[in-house]
């Protein structure tokens, strides 16, 4: 901001207390010539912008929506009250909010802002918010707005830091417990009693490895998210290859979805089929078709903010779905009838694929610290979210396996007596939940191909549904081409969330902090990589090979 030409300030009110920001770039580029240790304080401030001009720029935005963060006044979700009013922080003052899809539609394309375009220059997580003083009702905000050379204008507002340490929790237990609980059971049944000792090695070595992000958004200033982190690490290829892979594993839930929907709908109404002249669909095939025609119109919104807000309660969905399991085996005296193998080494690497998925949730990791009132209490949030997260999927995988045993199914749902009410809720819990979440889920990926889209074709939004759309029917035709639940689950932890949960957080971690690292903290990232690299080999090519004997 050093190269301004001219200031401009204006001001804009608040209802709810007394809060001034201000931004004297100016001032401090004038006392930055002084000496040369101000210089470089100076180009350090200036390098978090070289962080949000690469693509994708829409991640830390996207990443927001969909781990519902700091959505206000929802119970302990609840938001700061200086937000309240607005009744969500994605529908708060568009220079003070952190942006929906609708208006990032005109930040964001193209790639670098075109003429006259307003771009927001994220805070740096190092910088400490000014107190905000209370006293009258109403409040002036001082905003100051600097004219560059190239007439492009930006504010440098601070994103402001409110989630609380319980809602932070939330928010973590949100992310880490989605559908990847449905297939515990199904998970031990692969790999036998012992295999599960696997789950907690996991929660351990994935514990660690989200502290380490923190350690690499630390690192300097202008790293939110995991695409930074690969920038900061490897230039703009390591930012690249990191975003296509978040959002190979966005888009790879996204059509265990569709599966998922399949399969329960199915088993709620078994003979229901479709005719079409020639073409017979039999029950799971139409209600994927189904499924994907009610989910299609939520994946056109803009405005997500409400769906947002039903998919926090993705917690509540989980714990239901679990109480039922549990009604079912000991008040409908369903029963314990099998005591299970030790250890199944023939299936193993599937289940290793399976209790690697339960911990895909780094992607978001870094939005819950940037997001944070209270960053320093990161790590406690992390081990409180993995220890509750832990003992539920540990609970459900004991109590799956030891009910329905050797013919546990991929979703532990579809063992569950048709006939009793708890099965019942839970698979209407399990049926309903996905499709709050398909649209939050798809959205990071659509907003990323529509970055690449040249901003005179944006104009149109038949772009934005057309390019939506596709990649909702792509979803199901490859979950009609590989409606194999269980397997593909498999193959996505042991593919993509061995990379972005294990293996990237420490190659970044040693990339980044390399003259700073200790010998312990070397040898743990490189005990975790070969784990990472192990697990991720042998269990991608046992899912594949599963998956292949299975279409034959």
């Amino acid at each position: 901001m050093k190269n301004s030409v001219s200031d401009q300030s204006f001001y804009i009110e608040s209802d709810d207390e007394d809060e001034r920001v201000s931004e004297r770039d100016g001032e401090e580029g004038n006392d930055s010539d002084s000496s040369d240790n101000s210089s470089e304080g100076s180009q350090q401030q200036n390098r978090p912008s070289s962080y949000t001009t690469t693509w994708p720029q829409s991640y830390r935005q996207s990443m927001d929506m969909y781990g519902s963060l700091a959505s206000p006044n929802i119970g302990f979700l609840g938001g700061t009250p200086s937000l309240s009013k607005f009744g969500s922080s994605f529908l708060s003052s568009s220079l003070t909010r952190r942006h929906t899809p609708e208006v990032l539609s005109n930040l964001i394309k193209p790639l670098l802002p075109t003429h006259g375009q307003q771009t927001p220059q994220k805070q740096s997580s190092h910088s400490l918010l000014p107190p905000i003083p209370s006293g009258r009702k109403s409040s002036i905000q001082k905003i100051d707005i600097h004219l560059r050379p190239s007439s492009k204008v930006s504010h440098e507002i601070p994103l402001p830091r409110h989630s609380t340490y319980g809602q932070s929790v939330m928010n973590g237990i949100n992310v880490l417990c989605g559908v990847g609980i449905l297939t515990t059971p199904y998970a031990v049944q692969q790999g036998g009693w012992w295999g599960l000792s696997i789950l907690l090695i996991f929660s351990i070595l994935s514990l660690y490895t989200g502290i380490l992000l923190r350690y690499c958004l630390e690192s300097e200033p202008g790293l939110e998210t995991y695409p930074d982190i690969g920038q900061a690490a490897f230039g703009t290829t390591g930012r690249f290859i990191i975003s296509i892979i978040l959002y190979a594993e966005l888009y790879a839930c996204c059509v265990e979805y569709i599966i998922l929907e399949g399969d329960n709908l199915s088993s709620l109404f078994p003979n229901a089929h479709l005719s079409i002249g020639g073409l017979v669909l039999n029950s799971r095939h139409l209600f994927a078709v189904i499924s994907t025609l009610a989910v299609l119109p939520t994946v056109w919104l803009k405005d997500l903010s409400l769906l947002s807000y039903i998919s926090a309660g993705g917690v509540v969905a989980s714990v239901l779905v679990v109480a039922c399991l549990f009604w079912v085996g000991i008040v409908d005296n369903v029963g314990i009838h099998s005591k299970g193998v030790p250890l199944n080494l023939g299936s193993l690497p599937v289940a290793i694929g399976l209790y690697g998925y339960c911990y895909s949730g780094h992607a978001v990791f870094p939005n819950i610290y940037t997001s944070m009132a209270k960053p320093r209490e990161y790590t406690s949030v992390l081990l409180t979210s993995f220890a509750i997260v832990t003992l539920m999927y540990g609970v459900v995988a004991v109590m799956g396996y030891s009910m329905f045993g050797e013919s546990t199914l991929s979703q532990f749902t579809l063992n569950m007596p048709q006939d009793l009410v708890a099965s019942k809720i839970a698979l209407w819990t399990t049926v309903v939940n996905p499709f709050t979440k398909y649209a939050l889920t798809m959205s990071p990926v659509a907003m990323c191909i529509e970055e690449l889209i040249p901003s005179s074709h944006m104009k149109s939004p038949m772009y934005s549904i057309l390019i939506r759309t596709l990649l909702v029917f792509s979803t199901l035709f490859v979950g009609l081409t590989i409606p194999f639940f269980g397997l593909v689950m498999a193959l996505i932890g042991s593919l993509l969330t061995m990379l972005v949960t294990l293996i990237l957080p420490c190659v970044c971690f040693l990339g980044i902090l390399r003259s700073k690292v200790t010998w312990l903290q070397g040898s743990l990232c490189i005990m975790i990589i070969i784990v990472g690299v192990v697990s991720s080999t042998f269990g991608t090519i046992s899912a594949i090979s599963k998956i292949i004997e299975n279409l034959g």
